[in-house]
């Protein structure tokens, strides 16, 4: 093949899905002439999995990339077709937002954000070989022969790498919904010296609605009062009163579950055609019915494709047994009995890479300049994705500055525990986020994500000065209001013993702070709006801050002081030039795991796997010895 040379690119990204979209955008957007290599120019942020954003955990990731200027949470706002908060019934720590997607119109839209960025070209050319001089990244050829030189690289390849379908006893190479593989690239990885593994991720079926009986489902009805994704269109009434899509709720019963039994030795995952390991939260149909055979049904969940389609997708059964059996245990389903099929249900297996070798920025320790996120690193979803494609964005801008690293840690943010978890721990499975993985949810809660991360993302670059004006407006509104509640003092009179009375609350004998009323689990600041004459006209938003923060007061207090001694051994810088191997009192393993990863910080090296707190306390003793804080 004949090699020309092509343009010349600060960043080269490679992938157009979630990650490599915020990867894309961010670099641009901070100044860097980047190019974004995509397999198809019409799979350009593509959801080939569930036609939703959001989610348990996964809003908070969301309302974060959008807090720090990233594009999902407005690009999600748009496309919408029913939105709902989940969780609703139990503390704001685990509220999430979550909203069927018109994933078409999803794919329109994010393109024609990406076309109209000013630094940023889409290349549809499969990437073939990443090159290297020095040990430090120089440019990428493409399959059809093209060089372009380049200072970083962020590879977010998602499931393409290598991506091979699995149905039944057929497979076959392909990228997620039939679009081509990307067979060359690991190879080139591999001739760089990165170890890669075999993952799995599946999907289910898509059926047309005309052929289901919705009657015999239960109705899944959206939000009346919409919340927004993005910050910015908190008060866009126009962008969140759009009518909504229904979406379904049925369940398999013993004749499917007899179906799938009677199945089971052809199904890949159990009959070993799949090498991949597969995603422990988003088991397929058949690993729920083996995996808990005493459960006598399994929700099924219809989900709309888009406003313009009868495409279907039917949540929870996912699949990878042969097609004739999926079509007989589908219609064992009630509402489904004449179901038919646009789109089978698959299993992909893909290439990743161990994550342990990237530091928290989401670089590759071992070569300058190239960059991981998104499902190559190990993790399943969108939102993940999203999440540390616009980490590795940033620091690929900043590290053509030459400025440090741009990292949060598990105590800032929700994505920075799914970096710190990827990087510190490693995965042996596809990784999904959930609340449970954070230690500090009660602070990194999804309605403050904005309180938390948009002066960083302003400092960063990626926040506008009218956006953080706007911020610091209704920082100041939150902090003023806190005041005035702290101070207010509610009447023990007859208007307001009645009121207190109707939310089924104990009476005051005497004068009582408004926020002291506000610490009773069933009164809230909304509904006190009578016997407080002096209230202002506040947004929602801040009116929400202000009741949380006053009725958990305690509790955040508490976890402050936890986030306080997480920040101690954090601080404890370590550096990647030690060898651990001469630190008398260190466990063998320890020893092997710490020159492995090479933490940066006390901290980090004490969640890495199979460090004891006894080898904690032997660094801390080497580091008091050493004279410094930092070595």
């Amino acid at each position: 093949m004949i090699e020309y040379k092509d343009m010349d690119y600060d960043v080269v990204v490679i992938g157009g899905g979630h990650a490599g979209i915020e990867a894309a955008l961010a670099a641009a957007r901070l100044g860097k002439t980047t190019a974004m290599f995509v397999m198809n120019m019409d799979s350009v942020a593509n959801m080939p999995c569930n036609p939703s954003i959001g989610g348990t955990s996964k809003g908070h990731l969301v309302r974060e990339i959008d807090a720090l200027g990233g594009q999902m949470g407005l690009s999600a706002d748009q496309c919408f077709v029913q939105s709902k908060m989940l969780n609703s019934s139990k503390g704001p720590a685990v509220h999430s937002l979550r909203a069927q997607i018109d994933r078409r119109k999803y794919h329109a839209y994010m393109k024609q954000v990406l076309e109209n960025e000013q630094n940023l070209d889409i290349i549809q050319a499969e990437v073939v070989e990443i090159r290297t001089e020095g040990n430090k990244v120089k440019e990428i050829k493409t399959k059809n022969g093209a060089i372009y030189g380049c200072k970083v690289i962020v590879v977010a390849t998602g499931t393409y790498l290598k991506g091979k379908v699995v149905i039944g006893e057929v497979s076959y190479e392909s990228g997620p919904d039939g679009v081509f593989p990307a067979n060359e690239l690991s190879q080139s990885l591999l001739n760089l010296g990165i170890e890669l593994r075999r993952f799995k991720t599946g999907t289910p079926a898509r059926i047309n609605v005309k052929t289901m009986d919705l009657s015999k489902m239960e109705v899944q009805s959206g939000d009346e009062d919409i919340q927004s994704f993005s910050f910015m269109n908190e008060e866009n009434k126009e962008l969140l009163s759009r009518p909504q899509i229904d979406c379904y709720l049925t369940y398999t019963n013993e004749e499917t579950h007899k179906e799938i039994r009677a199945n089971i030795h052809r199904s890949p995952l159990f009959n070993g055609s799949i090498s991949g390991v597969g995603p422990r939260y988003c088991p397929s149909i058949e690993d729920k019915v083996m995996r808990f055979a005493d459960k006598e049904r399994h929700q099924i969940f219809i989900e709309p494709m888009g406003d313009n389609t009868g495409e279907m997708y039917i949540q929870g059964m996912s699949s990878s047994l042969p097609e004739e059996v999926q079509k007989r245990l589908y219609k064992t389903v009630p509402g489904l009995e004449n179901c038919r099929f646009m789109r089978s249900a698959y299993a992909i297996e893909y290439d990743a890479i161990d994550s342990t070798k990237l530091s928290l920025g989401l670089k590759y320790k071992d070569i300058d300049g190239l960059y991981f996120a998104g499902q190559i690193n190990g993790s399943s979803g969108y939102e993940e994705a999203a999440a540390q494609g616009l980490i590795a964005g940033i620091n690929a801008a900043r590290e053509i500055d030459g400025m440090p690293e741009f990292t949060l840690d598990r105590s800032e943010a929700y994505i920075g525990v799914l970096i710190d978890d990827l990087v510190t721990k490693g995965t042996n499975e596809p990784y999904r986020m959930m609340t449970s993985r954070s230690e500090y949810r009660l602070m990194l809660r999804q309605d403050n994500a904005d309180l938390r991360l948009t002066e960083k993302g302003h400092v960063v670059g990626l926040v506008s000065d009218e956006r953080y004006a706007a911020f610091v407006n209704k920082k100041e509104l939150i902090e003023k209001e806190l005041e005035r509640v702290t101070t207010t003092l509610i009447k023990a009179n007859d208007h307001t013993n009645t009121l207190l009375e109707s939310l089924g609350s104990s009476r005051i004998e005497r004068g009582t702070k408004l926020a002291e009323l506000l610490k009773r689990t069933e009164v809230t600041y909304d509904n006190t709006a009578s016997i407080d004459p002096s209230r202002p006209v506040l947004p929602r938003s801040v009116r929400e801050q202000v009741e949380i923060q006053v009725k958990y007061a305690g509790y955040i207090k508490l976890q402050q002081e936890q986030i306080d001694r997480f920040k101690k051994l954090e601080e404890k810088k370590l550096s990647t030039e030690i060898d651990y191997e001469q630190i008398k009192g260190l466990s063998l393993e320890a020893r092997q795991k710490l020159n492995k990863q090479k933490p940066t910080s006390v901290g980090q090296a004490s969640r890495i796997t199979g460090v004891s707190p006894a080898d904690i306390s032997v660094l801390l003793i080497y580091l008091t010895q050493s004279g410094k804080k930092e070595v």
